[in-house]
């Protein structure tokens, strides 16, 4: 949103953490779109300006459009409630009679921020229709790491220390109460209050509790192609991120085998408007689609190479579908590196169980867990995507740390 909109989650961080907007160096996208069909045939296309979209639902689903309009309105008036369930497409559907309009709101909503098979919670949904819809995608030239140098900056300014390479192994708990976090190296770290975002059946685990995921969870497979030339050289200027899937339904499930190739994201993140003269200095395409964690975890590493082998271009052939055609030798003349992750990749590097990037379907929003100072933030306490976990970080603070002692929260 641009600067002076008030009421939005990005306004509040930058207020309560004093961080001057400039700092976080962010350029709204040139514009989206949702793609059902073979071949995109049904589109809706959305920017950062609401109008664009409420005019595309209304050209293709004229009678639909009223409907559409009221859902965006409840979105913007507050909390959401009285649906059983608290289910998103219950809600669509107390507004809207035609399914395919459904699928397509939904499909960048799911694919964004679920952790729930073919649907969302209605808190989540509302968060989610907020970022995507009524306020957009915006992106630093120099990436996520812009924003964590800033807030780093910050945070060693006001006193905080972080530690590298030190992995909690265990939670000691004594009296109802986090007593110490004993590390990797068998080292043991005190405080008076913790924070935990490694996710809530991982932080019950390290205090002891079984070591599985709270539902069932989704995993990812992303593919990135990096270019000589940016994606515009290609023909593929035009878009910045594409939801595609190619039948009329969306099916938002834990696919049966290693990769399920009906849908997914494209995105370019060279396909921002950073202004006059300032540009990434490769191109990128990316695709990520649903994977199945447990196709992945079962494999020896020169089976899982091959399979990461196998799947890469029939990722990248299944979202060529919904781009511009490209010649598959000058894709391949055009890409000097290639990279991609598995579910096991997550879990790996993250811990999170399962490689559940979404973490549990189950959402903790009061951040409480069974011991009195030890708080979730992140995902799991609700809030999802960058700006969401900063601001789930600042929340849980308020709501917890900063309370006087005795104090109730």
């Amino acid at each position: 949103m641009p600067p002076g909109v008030r009421g939005t989650p990005l306004g509040k961080i930058l207020r309560q953490l004093r961080i001057e907007r400039e700092e976080f160096d962010l350029s709204p996208q040139l514009g989206s779109r949702v793609a059902f069909g073979a071949a995109g045939e049904v589109q809706l296309r959305f920017t950062n300006d609401f109008a664009v979209l409420e005019a595309e639902v209304a050209d293709r689903f004229p009678g639909e459009i009223d409907g559409f309009r009221r859902v965006a309105e409840q979105v913007r008036s507050g909390p959401l409630a009285g649906v059983a369930g608290g289910s998103a497409r219950a809600f669509l559907r107390q507004h809207l009679r035609e399914p395919v309009l459904e699928d397509l709101l939904l499909c960048p909503l799911l694919f964004y921020g679920s952790a729930r098979e073919d649907d969302m919670d209605l808190g989540q949904f509302q968060i989610m229709f907020r970022a995507l819809y009524l306020e957009g995608f915006a992106r630093p030239l120099g990436g996520v790491r812009v924003l964590m140098r800033v807030l780093l900056e910050k945070y060693r300014r006001a006193g905080g220390e972080r530690r590298m390479k030190c992995g909690v192994r265990q939670v000691l708990a004594r009296g109802g109460r986090a007593a110490a976090l004993v590390l990797d190296s068998g080292e043991e770290v005190t405080a008076d209050q913790v924070l935990s975002s490694v996710g809530a059946a991982e932080t019950a685990y390290l205090c002891g509790g079984p070591r599985e995921p709270e539902g069932r969870t989704l995993g990812y497979v992303e593919t990135i192609a990096v270019l000589d030339q940016p994606p515009a050289f290609l023909g593929w200027g035009a878009d910045t991120i594409v939801f595609f899937n190619d039948s009329e339904r969306f099916s938002y499930r834990n696919p049966s085998g290693p990769v399920d190739l009906r849908s997914g994201i494209i995105c370019f993140p060279n396909n921002f408007d950073y202004g006059p003269g300032r540009t990434l200095s490769e191109g990128v395409f990316r695709v990520t689609c649903l994977a199945d964690y447990g196709s992945w975890a079962g494999l020896e590493l020169e089976a899982y190479r091959a399979a990461k082998a196998a799947w890469f271009p029939r990722i990248q052939a299944a979202a060529q579908r919904f781009l511009p055609p490209v010649a598959a030798d000058t894709l391949n003349f055009h890409t000097v590196d290639t990279d991609m992750f598995t579910p096991t990749t997550v879990e790996h590097f993250t811990g999170h169980f399962r490689g559940a990037i979404y973490g549990s379907p189950h959402k903790h929003p009061d951040g409480r867990t069974g011991l009195s100072n030890l708080f979730l933030c992140g995902t799991d306490q609700g809030m999802l995507g960058i700006v969401g976990a900063m601001l789930s970080g600042i929340s849980i603070a308020n709501q917890h740390l900063l309370q006087p002692a005795g104090a109730s929260a």
